[in-house]
């Protein structure tokens, strides 16, 4: 056989340089000294991740109660829209996957908006959102949302002081008026700690088949965890309320975070025949209110 292939990484390898040249001593370490199937975060609740065939087990039976959900909301003509918000490699992308695997994709559909238009710049900030609300009998699952201006554009500068402080300000009002309208609205923040987050990065880059999930932003994102960590916490702070909680779920383990996102959401939706066994709240070690945020 010939010698394999090498393929060049994504960036020319800036996240292999960032943890060789710039990541901080303990989170190379941490790395470094990983074991397979245990947790790299000292401070997460398990040491090791959850059991594969448990997980698989009770993923089949809680997908069985989505499916019952999605049944009642057609029925009923119920408009439920959740939110997946996070840190990157959080695992909101592989959450929302098996929220969807055995759901009517003309029933549960993705919404994932690419950076504003031109002519969207020009729009009130929450203009392009609104037309993707569900209609009855639908069920939205946003993939990022209204809070990039909370986060994402304030830590690289895509939106100025007073715009941001224009959304805090209009944010809890929007979201109350969706609740009015008989909207069923869930935000979820997926949270993962600095070594599990770049441990996932370096996977994705030497993965060609993972590799399209990285960008220049995840890169740059990589030198400004401190900046993220503020804003993260003040929009938080900001938006979480009595009408639209935040439900912080901390995901260093997939498995149980994955778990954790489906039963969080069940709990909110009152559909019938529901398996309160099976949709039982969500494990409060690794899921709560703001307050549960770790870095």
């Amino acid at each position: 056989m010939g010698n394999k292939v090498k393929f060049p990484k994504p960036f020319d390898g800036a996240i292999s340089k960032f943890f060789t040249d710039d990541a901080p001593g303990d989170i190379r370490n941490a790395i470094k000294s990983a074991v397979k199937g245990k947790i790299i975060d000292k401070t997460y609740p398990y040491k090791s991740h959850m059991d594969r065939k448990e997980y698989e087990d009770l993923l089949e039976d809680l997908q069985i109660e989505l499916v019952k959900m999605q049944s009642w909301a057609k029925e009923t003509g119920a408009r439920i829209a959740v939110v997946f918000e996070g840190r990157d490699a959080a695992g909101k992308g592989g959450t929302i996957k098996r929220f969807r695997e055995n759901m009517n994709p003309r029933v549960a559909s993705v919404v994932a908006l690419s950076k504003p238009t031109e002519t969207e710049q020009t729009e009130w900030y929450f203009q392009r959102y609104i037309k993707h609300m569900p209609s009855a009998g639908q069920i939205v699952f946003f993939d990022r949302s209204w809070y990039n201006r909370g986060v994402v554009e304030h830590v690289f500068g895509f939106c100025n002081n007073d715009q941001r402080g224009h959304f805090f300000n209009q944010v809890n009002d929007f979201e109350k008026m969706l609740d009015d309208d008989g909207i069923i609205l869930v935000k979820l923040w997926m949270n993962v700690g600095r070594a599990e987050q770049l441990r996932r990065f370096l996977d994705r880059e030497s993965d060609r088949l993972k590799q399209w999930k990285l960008s220049g932003i995840d890169v740059k994102g990589l030198y400004k965890w401190d900046e993220y960590t503020s804003a993260i916490t003040e929009t938080l702070s900001k938006s979480h309320s009595g009408h639209a909680p935040w439900h912080v779920i901390r995901t260093d383990d997939k498995r149980r975070a994955r778990i954790a996102a489906i039963r969080t959401v069940l709990s909110k939706i009152p559909y019938s025949n529901k398996d309160t066994e099976v949709a039982s709240l969500a494990d409060n070690k690794i899921c709560g209110g703001p307050d549960i945020l770790n870095g």
